[in-house]
């Protein structure tokens, strides 16, 4: 056994084990499937079926029968939470059958079992599987290292090789883990790695009660009860708009805070709650998991749950539409969006029960006849702090005395709002749940906010506004200059200065080409008013055509793509339309009305927004758009508008949405002076709760001094030249390798220097990163080198840079001549075979070369099995004797380049192994496939029909690999040939046969 199963695998069994999992060996395997194929225990699983819903073996078989052939994942989820019914003996109507008992625990069958071997054409074997009932639920990927900050582990490229692979296995998946023994993440099926998460919190025990964290992660995710909890409650498939289906689970903040919501409903002590979950944190879908508890409760049982109505409130028509469009999205049963007054009055006041309402505050206006059931309601009211404006609160009350009201904010509430806390908080609570700025930060669930200010002499100070204004407009007439005093100089006015607005446009899209645009990021500028919008455009547009035709672009041309560059988004007015005899004004009203967008513009707009490689990359606004919008592509705020308190809080948050890896953070680039007064801004709240609301960028140039003084700590006593002289800086490079010693030390230094170019990359372009620049090139170049010599793999890391990093590593490559040495060749590159010849070369030289070659093959085998498996396992199986001999160390380097070679060489002459054979290359690969299947030598005419049949366009015409039903037909005929040629397993030849068809036969 290997370090995997010593550190990670048998821990992680030991402890379900302890949880009360039985623990299935692999040798049982056998008995209690049908085939290596299959993924269900049929005893377990027809055990349960029969004695939870007390049916016949006959019955249980039936139902079995009916599980086996369903294909979707979103479809299982509603068999395990109880939606399957069929007809069984003696019933005339279909009858419910539920394969997991909810309520009790203790009445299911909860297994785990290591090495779970599933065949498909792509064999794989997942370390560790969870079944309930038989059922196959979890996937454990046991591998080492990981990391909750970074992605880029091994585990998470073998799940999802797995989920590609052996894809039934992970039909009735609920979700994965993945562990190192100390580490444990997880996500939901098919969830891209960035969106894997640890469960911080083990509510509500502490996490002083474990032992570690591995058994922390464990017992939060699965220990049997949770586990129940999790499928019945937290999982949603939520359709996007482009018809995009995703599956979400939720985070260990809104589990916490739905059972804490659920537990004190059905205590019935009291009647109240309130959350805070910050801003990007999922409390949209927080709600949509506590309705969804609520009105289901398939783990508990109250007669207070027994048919609640649910209610979710908002005091905006867009997080209205917000939070109804992801109710539906994520089918929610049944909610009832209100459109107006009449309609909520008649459908609360209509005695009925099991409700699910959605609505605006507002239609409670003038409301104080209470309603008759008001006992039976659920209130969740988002931005609940804002609701107690102007007696909405009181009108709601009023006609819902008895309900129970939780109130939700994504900002923390003032520390002077004595209303909120009364009116949903329990006297001396505070916060029945928070999860803070910082918390969401530590757990990836959103990035951190900078901000930078700008020139200071742009920026505003109120105080010394008169001062400012005579500076500023000393070039206009002295009537004109005492017209505009007569009428009271304003922020505004000087705001809106147009030789100020030019020069910010102009800084605007200086900075966002060097900062955001290379990775595709996108940004809004936030203007004081709707004319200042309209000011920034024209600005904007003129920047950005000057610049297009200084780069040769037309003029025409150049004046199109600037002006699809931004978008305005405002809200409009009765004064648009009217016209003026001052020249000025009659002039920005023109404007508003062009760019103007109603209501399907507008979506239109955000929807290109959020999409990368579509335009506007810009959206200027002045109110709408800076709450309840989610743009994880946007990356910066330009804000020249006077914000403060929980605007300023809602509107910086639309930068902290997490994107991919390249997103470190979310910036403010404040021209107005925001940033110079951020205590005065945020003074209503309490230290403790918006402390790293905003943080400086001094604190990322700090992160970077820091982050470079860790990798150096790691190079001490190492000796550098300071040239960019390919020998020397290889050199250099096995002199660091020497020092590491070994893996351990290597993936200590791997995360550091990771560290290090992610907080470089988070500063750039300020002139702070300048001097950290050449450094940064050595260390990551050096990381490529030394992933093959430690991994024996190629470094994917680089990935993960920003474009303006890749560009920049690319250059210092060709400059210094690296390229040669830490860029991998194909075995279709003619360079590729110089590396074998060992005479003349130093020991250093023939070992780095046995290095390379061995991870080149790697590369090369990988792809070569993944057109055929069959025919190339065996150079698989080569390969990885040749990898362990090399870890070893036990034989010369030029001896391990020598059989590195020979069987490149074998790898090169398979390509070319049909022909002599009589058979085409499409034949021969069909053949490697018939042998697999004890087809032997004797079965060459049978790949030439079999080939034959899927070359001919008779048979096989253009795109026959996407319709499904002519798949069919040559699967079946595949079948019928193999048969006659006496051949088993049918079913798994036709499988495989139409595997290697569909990647060498497919036509367009």
């Amino acid at each position: 056994m290997g370090m995997e199963w010593h550190l990670a695998e048998k821990p992680t069994l030991a402890c379900l084990e302890g949880m009360g999992y039985a623990v299935v060996p692999p040798s049982e395997h056998a008995a209690l499937r049908d085939g290596d194929n299959q993924v269900l225990f049929r005893p377990h699983l027809v055990d349960a079926i029969k004695r939870i819903n007390r049916l016949s073996d006959a019955d249980a078989n039936a139902a079995f029968a009916d599980l086996v052939s369903v294909s979707d994942n979103e479809r299982w989820l509603s068999i395990l939470r109880g939606d399957f019914s069929r007809t069984v003996q003696g019933e005339a109507r279909h009858r419910t059958i539920r394969v997991i008992d909810f309520l009790n625990p203790a009445n299911n069958v909860f297994t785990v079992t290591n090495q779970f071997r599933v065949k498909a054409e792509h064999t794989r074997i997942p370390d560790v599987v969870v079944h309930v009932n038989g059922i196959p639920v979890v996937v454990i990927e046991c591998k080492s290292p990981v990391n909750a900050k970074d992605k880029s582990s091994e585990a998470f490229e073998q799940i999802k090789q797995y989920e590609r692979d052996i894809p039934r296995l992970f039909l009735s998946n609920v979700f994965n883990v993945i562990t190192d023994g100390t580490n444990c993440l997880y996500g939901a099926t098919a969830s891209p790695s960035k969106f894997y998460a640890t469960w911080r919190d083990p509510h509500p025990r502490k996490a002083e009660d474990f032992a570690d964290a591995l058994s922390m992660g464990l017992w939060s995710l699965l220990e049997p009860s949770r586990l129940l909890d999790l499928i019945g409650h937290f999982i949603v498939f939520e359709r996007a708009g482009s018809g995009r289906v995703v599956k979400k689970m939720c985070r260990y903040q809104q589990f916490r805070a739905v059972n804490k919501i659920v537990d004190r409903v059905a205590e019935g002590k009291h009647r109240r709650g309130l959350v805070w979950h910050t801003q990007g944190s999922g409390k949209s879908l927080t709600m949509v998991y506590a309705a969804l508890k609520l009105k289901t409760h398939r783990t508990v049982s109250s007669p207070e749950l027994a048919n609640p109505n649910i209610m979710v409130l908002t005091d905006r028509v867009d997080l209205h539409n917000q939070i109804s469009g992801t109710f539906v999205a994520c089918g929610l049963p049944n909610p009832v969006a209100v459109e107006s007054i009449g309609d909520l009055h008649a459908l609360i006041r209509g005695g009925s029960d099991g409700l699910t309402v959605l609505s605006t505050i507002f239609k409670f206006q003038g409301s104080k006849t209470p309603i008759a059931n008001s006992a039976n309601w659920i209130v969740m009211v988002d931005e609940c702090h804002r609701t107690q404006e102007k007696d909405l609160g009181a009108y709601l009350r009023a006609t819902l005395p008895d309900a129970r009201f939780f109130g939700f904010t994504g900002t923390p509430v003032k520390k002077t709002d004595r209303d909120t806390y009364e009116n949903f908080g329990v006297a001396g609570e505070g916060y029945l749940d928070k999860y803070g700025i910082d918390d969401a930060v530590a757990d990836g669930a959103t990035v951190p906010i900078h901000y930078t200010g700008r020139k200071t002499d742009w920026h505003i100070d109120e105080a010394k506004i008169d001062i400012l204004f005579d500076t500023w407009f000393a070039d206009l007439p002295d009537d004109k200059l005492a017209e505009l005093k007569k009428k009271g100089v304003s922020v505004a006015d000087l705001v809106k200065h147009p030789r100020r607005i030019e020069l910010i446009a102009f800084d605007i899209w200086t900075h966002f080409k060097a900062y955001a645009r290379p990775d595709g990021f996108k940004a809004q500028i936030v203007a004081i008013d709707r004319e200042a919008v309209i000011l920034y455009k024209r600005a904007l547009d003129k920047v950005i055509a000057e610049d297009l035709m200084q780069d040769g672009m037309s003029e025409d041309d150049a004046k199109a793509e600037a002006a699809a560059l931004s978008a305005c988004v405002y809200s409009a007015s009765q004064e648009d339309a009217k016209p003026s005899e001052d020249e000025r004004t009659e002039d920005i009203r023109k404007d508003l009305r062009r760019h103007y967008l109603d209501a399907d513009a507008e979506t239109k707009a955000k929807d290109r927004f959020g999409t990368a490689a579509e335009k506007p990359e810009f959206l200027i606004v002045c109110d709408k758009l800076l709450t309840g919008f989610d743009a994880p592509i946007e990356a910066v705020m330009y804000l020249d508008k006077p914000l403060k308190e929980h605007t300023l809080l809602q509107a910086i948050a639309r930068t902290n949405r997490v994107h991919d890896a390249r997103k470190h953070s979310g910036l403010i680039v404040d021209y107005i002076g925001v940033s110079d007064n951020l205590d005065d801004a945020l003074s209503s709240y309490r230290a403790e709760d918006v402390k790293n609301a905003l943080r400086n960028l001094d604190d990322l140039r700090n992160q970077l001094r820091s982050a470079h003084a860790d990798v150096l700590r790691m190079m001490k006593g190492l000796t550098r030249s300071g040239t960019l002289s390919k020998d020397d800086l290889k050199a250099e490079f096995d002199a660091l390798i020497a020092l590491l010693k070994g893996e351990d030390q290597w993936f200590i230094f791997k995360g550091k220097a990771k560290g290090y170019i992610a907080a470089y990359e988070a500063v750039s372009p300020d002139p702070a990163v300048l001097e950290f620049s050449d450094d940064l090139k050595w260390v990551a170049t050096f990381l490529r080198y030394g992933t093959q010599v430690f991994e024996k793999k190629e470094a994917f890391d680089q990935r993960e840079y920003s474009r303006k990093i890749r560009d920049m590593l690319e250059r210092h490559l060709d400059a210094t001549g690296l390229s040669v040495t830490v860029k991998l060749r194909h075995i279709t590159d003619p360079d590729f075979w110089q590396d074998f010849e060992t005479a003349g070369k130093s020991e250093s030289d023939i070992k780095e070369a046995a290095i390379r070659k061995t991870t080149e093959l790697r590369k090369t085998v990988t792809e070569r099995m993944g057109q055929n498996p069959h025919q190339y396992g065996k150079f698989s199986d080569r390969l990885r004797e040749l990898l362990e001999r090399l870890d070893r160390g036990q034989e010369s380097f030029a001896e391990l380049l020598k059989d590195a070679e020979k069987l490149a060489k074998d790898l090169q002459a398979e390509e070319t192994a049909h022909e002599g054979t009589g058979l085409s290359q499409g034949a021969y690969g069909i053949l490697q496939v018939l042998k697999s299947f004890d087809g032997g030598d004797q079965a060459d005419d049978l790949a030439t029909v079999i080939a034959d049949l899927y070359s001919s366009d008779e048979t096989a015409p253009p795109l026959w690999q996407e319709k499904e039903g002519l798949r069919k037909t040559l699967r079946q005929e595949v079948r019928r040939l193999a048969h006659a040629f006496g051949l088993g397993n049918l079913r798994e030849v036709s499988e495989q046969v139409e595997e290697f068809a569909l990647k060498n036969f497919a036509k367009a």
